[in-house]
């Protein structure tokens, strides 16, 4: 049975997706500095429309004039951003108010609501700094943290248990899975925010060359001045070209390793799971393709965050059948049994004076 603020957490995942892909959309859309600064626009609490607030915003922001669209993209994601902030701190308050009863989630809360202040301050750096790169894909990689998160926070409330054992070897693969795809994500980021996501615009080849010219000191140069107007990137070619190649490469690992994973998936019998897992990354894989071939269209561009965050969701799911159950089983064996995580039989995992169990 789901335990009180399941439904207020699986809301509020819901509403982190949605900010995500604001913030995508956002960001595609070159609206990144729509609103010059924070947290208003052009001092306003919405986009200057009146003759006397597009006259104060020329006053005082002559270098950036009023572009409504832009404007409007940049303070939406800033609304629904804002309204997750507060979900957030009504869970933590929640999560406090019940901290003595059973099994309500503590740390995990209050660690988002530190992550939800990080996350308010990059979104203030990345207009002061002026979409420093390094500032836009901190932002990034915050907004997966809160989202999946907030996912980990409903799976342990909604009172649906994991299986009791796993093998140890499943518990590697889903980490190194995990690890790869934030990885991924982080290398994701740092092509948009230095606009390399069309440095290449041929498959399987890049420029016709398997290996062109790319410049990965400059372009993983990760001191880049503060100060610039990062709009559009500072970058040459060659050193796009060195972010996007590096995505490709690790595209193609992240591949292999959740390939393994998913056949590990499968011999323990959790075909769900596999199967989940393989279309969220096949879907992902077909986006990234098509990013490439239809030369960045905005609905593909944004899908392809979507899939990043369903594939990223995919693994927070899959760590968590495959780590908490050793948990489980410490907590629930008979009096005097003892759990033995290093005898495998076939791949099972025993105990002490029982048969093996299957997962």
């Amino acid at each position: 049975m789901a335990k009180p603020g399941f439904r207020l957490a699986l809301f509020a995942t819901l509403l982190a997706l949605i900010v995500v892909l604001l913030g995508a959309y956002t960001r595609l859309t070159h609206a990144g500095l729509g609103c010059p600064d924070w947290p208003g626009c052009y001092g306003f609490i919405s986009v200057p429309k009146s003759e006397a607030q597009l006259a104060h915003a020329e006053l005082h922001y002559p270098d950036t004039p009023v572009e409504a669209d832009k404007g409007w993209n940049e303070m939406t994601h800033r609304y629904f951003a804002g309204a997750l902030g507060l979900l957030i701190v009504l869970l933590a308050a929640r999560a406090w108010t019940h901290r003595r009863h059973p099994g309500q989630p503590l740390k995990l809360p209050l660690f988002l609501l530190a992550v939800v202040f990080a996350q308010a301050a990059f979104g203030m750096w990345t207009v002061t700094l002026k979409l420093w790169p390094q500032v836009v894909t901190g932002h990034l990689l915050g907004g997966f943290a809160t989202l999946s998160l907030l996912f980990l926070l409903t799976l342990r409330l909604s009172g649906v248990l994991p299986a009791l054992i796993v093998p140890r070897r499943l518990q590697y693969w889903a980490t190194a899975g995990l690890v790869l795809v934030i990885g991924q994500i982080a290398l994701g980021g740092w092509v948009s925010s230095n606009y390399a996501a069309v440095a290449c615009i041929d498959l399987p080849t890049c420029h016709g060359q398997w290996w062109p010219a790319a410049d990965f000191a400059n372009g993983f140069h990760l001191t880049q001045h503060i100060g610039p107007n990062y709009l559009g990137g500072q970058l040459d070619s060659d050193a796009r070209t060195a972010i996007h190649l590096t995505h490709r490469i690790g595209a193609l690992l992240v591949t292999v390793v959740l390939l393994g994973l998913a056949w590990q998936l499968k011999v323990v019998g959790m075909t769900r799971l596999a199967g989940l897992l393989l279309i969220a990354l096949a879907a992902q894989i077909c986006l990234g393709l098509s990013n490439v071939y239809f030369h960045l269209p905005l609905p593909v561009a944004v899908a392809h965050n979507a899939g990043g965050a369903a594939l990223l969701l995919t693994l927070v799911l899959v760590n968590y059948h495959a780590r908490t159950s050793l948990v489980r089983v410490r907590h629930q064996l008979p009096f005097g049994w003892r759990f033995s995580p290093r005898k495998h039989v076939s791949g099972l995992i025993t105990l002490k004076g029982e048969m093996p169990w299957r997962p």
